[in-house]
């Protein structure tokens, strides 16, 4: 790559190269490297219990030749509905062992959206906690499900938490879950007992085989599934590496706060954790105050967040209890990083917090600001290790002049192979070219760092979530007293945005806002639901009856400079 079309090169530090030579390896093939360099080391840690990389590799191992048994062949996909648990590492690298697609699945899902993931996919197998169970159980019979693997997190606890733990998520859920083992519902232990271990070798083309389908939505339509292959995720990891020059392989440890289920944590903790030999200290439920003792204890070198996250730590109350002095290095991503929290995460922990940028559809990273290099505040940073970036106008498509705001496109070997079952999305936004046209609204200057001036169009991003207006819209939609509902994301000084819902009651209805709210969550994941609702008779819409979702944008934006105003 030449720095004249690409500025940003001139600003690389001498130890990251321009372009690397990738490996075109399947991905589980790197766990099998760490096993024969790091086999005795910790590869997790989980709330007291620990395991190496050769008990990690020998279950994952064992629990692949079960998926095998069960009927499981290439190219076939397999749901995973866990946090962050041993039992998520080690289903995932299975999956793709046993020649699976791995298909990642929140865990907060209500079962209309786990439905639709199900279907689309066409999922065969889900992986699921037990507290999830009758989640999977009644979606079942709508989808392509012939198997149920149930797991708890009491399989993966020492003693005597393991005891202790069903009365604690008994008080917790108020359910105590015992799924037992049959045709079709198979629980953990039983696999790890009874699998033989013995693995039918499967041929992976790691840059046509899908390695991976992360669902991610839109503002119009349904959520769709991105199709990452074995090569997109292994480059983007490397590149990780690359960028992370100063961090040392099988020395390194890893925070694990950020879901694997979230393609961000999925790429830069837990495949860059095997992939380095790092220990990954796995946290299922973020807890700040519980966060602070583990950094204490556990010293992680490497913290992978979001804003949200580190805000949540530098506010709680026992902050300066804590020594947070292990931390090395974050790259903050999900949502813009506010300067403030930049400079003072810094000062508490003497490590580095720089700003990252990406999306699901690029495996997920493109851009960084340099951890130990020439950073700019504000930015998003400058293109990764083979990867072009460039701003376009909107209209034409053209490359616009230095300083121009226009949508950035982006190219390179961690794009997207498409979407799954839709050509017609994906000719939408990836040229014969390869360019990624990513929606986002920005600019680059002349050194060829990066902004970002306004995020895809509706999309709100609340504590790191991608939320999208359309699917909240449909669940007001369905309630019996809602004649017009518009979704829009308004500031929030913790989560970035959050989620504003405007109403039309239907003539004679007075529905309340603890009404819709508890609507809301019987029908979504709690962070979709609506944090402020205004009732109005009607909505501004143009000629042809279309809700102008932008005029409200603009109206809150407005009442927000006017009371800054006031308040300043």
């Amino acid at each position: 790559m030449e720095s004249g079309r690409r500025p940003w090169l001139k600003n690389y530090p001498p130890e990251i190269p321009a372009a690397v030579d990738y490996d075109k390896r399947p991905l589980h093939s790197f766990l099998e490297d760490s096993v024969e360099l790091y086999g005795k080391k910790k590869a997790l840690h989980f709330m007291g219990k620990e395991m190496t990389f050769q008990e990690l590799f020998d279950e994952t191992r064992s629990f692949a030749s079960y998926l095998q048994k069960l009927g499981l062949e290439k190219g076939d996909r397999v749901s995973v509905m866990l946090p962050n648990c041993p039992q998520s590492v080690i289903a995932y690298y299975a999956i793709l062992m046993s020649g699976g697609i791995v298909v990642q699945t929140n865990p907060l899902y209500m079962e209309r959206e786990l439905e639709y993931q199900l279907k689309d996919s066409e999922a065969k197998m889900i992986i699921c906690l037990d507290i999830l169970y009758p989640k999977a159980v009644n979606v079942k019979p709508n989808t392509s499900l012939e198997h149920i693997i149930v797991t708890g997190v009491k399989d993966y606890l020492p003693f005597p938490k393991n005891k202790l733990y069903p009365f604690i998520q008994k008080r917790q859920h108020q359910v105590l879950v015992k799924p037992e083992q049959s045709y079709d519902t198979h629980l953990w232990k039983h696999i790890l007992d009874n699998s033989s271990g013995q693995l039918s070798p499967v041929e992976i083309d790691p840059v046509e085989d899908i390695a991976l389908l992360q669902y991610t939505g839109g503002t119009t339509g349904s959520p769709k599934g991105v199709m990452l292959s074995h090569y997109n995720l292994v480059v983007n990891t490397q590149m990780a590496m690359t960028w992370m020059y100063k961090c040392e392989k099988g020395k390194e440890v890893v925070l694990a706060i950020l879901p694997f289920f979230h393609v961000y944590g999925m790429t830069s903790v837990m495949n860059l954790s095997v992939m380095m030999g790092s220990k990954m200290v796995l946290v299922p439920k973020f807890e700040p105050g519980e966060v602070l003792k583990t950094i204490e204890k556990q010293k992680p070198s490497l913290f992978p967040g979001a804003p949200t996250i580190y805000i949540a730590l530098l506010n709680h109350p026992d902050l300066k209890k804590y020594d947070l002095s292990s931390i090395e290095a974050c790259i903050s991503g999900s949502a813009p990083l506010p300067v403030e929290v930049q400079e003072k995460f810094e000062s508490v922990t003497g490590g580095k917090l720089v700003e990252g940028y990406g999306l699901t559809e690029t495996s997920p990273v493109t851009h960084s600001n340099f951890i130990w290099g020439n950073r700019i505040s504000g930015s998003i940073g400058v293109p990764w290790p083979n990867t072009d970036a460039k701003i376009v106008s909107m209209e034409a498509g053209e490359e616009v002049p230095i300083g121009e705001i226009g949508e950035i496109v982006v190219k390179g070997p961690q794009i997207m192979k498409g979407y799954w079952n839709r050509k017609e999305d994906t000719d939408q936004v990836l040229s014969e070219e390869g360019w990624f046209r990513t929606g986002d609204m920005g600019r680059m200057d002349e050194n060829g760092y990066f902004y970002v001036v306004d995020r895809k169009k509706d999309m709100i991003i609340a504590g790191g979530y991608n939320i999208y207006p359309r699917e909240v819209e449909e669940v007001l939609y369905e309630h019996n007293s809602v004649q017009e509902a518009v979704i829009i994301g308004v500031p929030d000084a913790y989560r970035g945005e959050t989620v504003k819902a405007f109403i039309v009651r239907k003539q004679g209805q007075n529905v309340t806002e603890e009404e819709l709210n508890e609507f809301c969550r019987k029908h979504m994941a709690a962070f979709k639901v609506p944090r402020i609702y205004e009732f109005r008779d009607e909505l501004p819409k143009t000629a042809v009856g279309k809700i102008l979702r932008r005029t409200l944008v603009d109206e809150e934006n407005k009442k927000l400079e006017e009371s800054n105003l006031q308040n300043s």
